[in-house]
């Protein structure tokens, strides 16, 4: 539901309270808004594309947030929070004579509409995989990805690194680059465990960084072969680790101990008790 909390408004500036009652109106409220932000506010008038950039990005994780967690208020607050990014951009753009909102809409309304050729050109696509598969055509030749090297240099590098890996892999794959079975792919992990161990004792932090990287690499195919996101398992290990975290600190408070007055060995305990209870 939209908010109705405003504070005492500058004269001018009243009608802008006002709450719209229409997607449209909605619209030129907010980029009125804008327009006076850039005008009044020292912060919003000192931003560029470069500067806003961190801006967009954790709006976007924390609408991914907000969906994983089903909570739907704060969806509605956080999608108004990454459509503001689009605006901020595009009037950035628009005023350096780049391109304007209206460019930027009716690009993304021609490219939805070249995708679909199923759907706009009469062309069949009679199951999900064929449409996806028209897709991918349409955007390759919108590229120009003239090679499958510039298919996986295509692949954005401002990605997580789990999920770029993973885009760049399955593209390597649709070429036949790739292991017969999951088992193949097991034993990579295993061999670039023994090379980063070398590298270890080696203590060459180049060296390590590198093998690192492969072992990670390496897992992050394995997930590929099973079918899970490699993001969605470090995720849920990530949240795992804080709840028995959390049972290891009540446990030694309800004991009468600070974590840091515990040895090791003494966490150690708590941390196989937390790994009994049955909350992960």
């Amino acid at each position: 539901m939209a908010e109705k909390n405003h504070p005492l408004c500058v004269p001018e500036y009243e009608n802008l309270t006002e709450e719209a009652r229409r997607p449209e109106e909605a619209f030129a409220r907010l980029i009125e808004i804008l327009k006076v932000l850039r005008r009044e506010c020292p912060w919003d008038r000192e931003q560029t594309h470069e500067s806003l950039r961190v801006c967009m990005l954790e709006e976007a994780y924390e609408v991914v947030e907000a969906i994983n967690t089903g909570n739907y208020e704060n969806l509605e607050e956080e999608l108004g929070d990454v459509f503001l990014q689009v605006l901020f951009h595009s009037s950035l753009a628009a005023e350096s004579k780049r391109f304007d909102l209206t460019d930027v809409i009716n690009k993304e309304c021609d490219k939805m509409i070249r995708r679909h050729p199923h759907v706009f050109l009469r062309e069949e696509a009679n199951s999900i995989d064929k449409a996806l598969e028209k897709w991918e055509n349409v955007k390759r030749r919108e590229h120009g990805e003239a090679s499958h090297t510039a298919r996986l240099s295509a692949v954005p590098k401002a990605l997580p690194a789990l999920t770029r890996s993973f885009k760049i892999q399955a593209r390597a794959a649709e070429v036949g680059f790739d292991w017969d079975d999951v088992a193949c792919a097991f034993q990579k992990i295993d061999e670039e465990v023994s090379e980063l161990k070398e590298a270890a004792e080696s203590k060459q932090k180049e060296k390590i960084v590198e093998e690192l990287g492969d072992l990670i690499f390496s897992a992050v195919n394995t997930a590929r072969f099973l079918g899970v996101d490699p993001e969605e398992a470090l995720n849920l290990t990530s949240e795992k680790f804080i709840k028995r975290f959390s049972e290891i600190e009540k446990a030694a408070l309800a004991s009468g101990k600070r974590l840091e007055e515990m040895s090791l060995e003494e966490m150690d305990i708590l941390w196989e008790y937390a790994k009994t209870l049955k909350n992960d």
